[in-house]
């Protein structure tokens, strides 16, 4: 069940567009392609990987959002805004098995255009921790909600 890299930071924000330009404008950063979500995102790139990922955040965040990634803070300013650090892992069984052993809930998601199986996870501190496997990990595994699933 090894962790291998980080994969990126998802920001809420108030202001996609904003936030979005200053990253390409102030750090160089590029917009790149990114899953439909059925709510707004943009996913920033350093090269060929996405590092940065934007969404709503506040008070108003859309169903949908709340449905797949729920949504452990209102805020739009400070440090509070990153929602969620992401991983990507090997070993889904083992990892599954590993959480339930410590008593860790976890919610499977599935990404099925980026053929991506999902856990989403809380750390001691309520930071919401992503774990990203390959969805050929996942055959037999069913996931309690695809992205694809939600409402346009």
């Amino acid at each position: 069940m090894p962790v291998q890299h980080l994969e990126h930071f998802l920001i809420q924000t108030a202001d996609i567009e904003a936030t979005r330009d200053w990253y390409v404008d102030v750090l160089g950063f590029r917009e790149g392609p990114h899953p439909d979500f059925k709510f707004p995102v943009v996913w920033l790139y350093l090269g060929e990987r996405d590092v940065v990922h934007l969404t709503q955040g506040g008070k108003n965040v859309s169903e949908n959002r709340k449905a797949y990634l729920g949504q452990q803070s209102e805020a739009v300013h400070g440090s509070g805004v990153v929602d969620h650090m992401a991983f990507r892992c090997t070993g889904l069984r083992d990892m599954m098995a590993h959480l339930q052993r410590h008593r860790i809930e976890f919610r499977k998601r599935m990404v099925s255009d980026q053929s991506l199986f999902q856990l989403f996870l809380l750390d001691p501190n309520g930071v919401k921790i992503e774990l990203n496997f390959s969805n050929a990990e996942a055959q037999g595994v069913e996931p309690e909600l695809m992205a694809s699933a939600l409402p346009a």
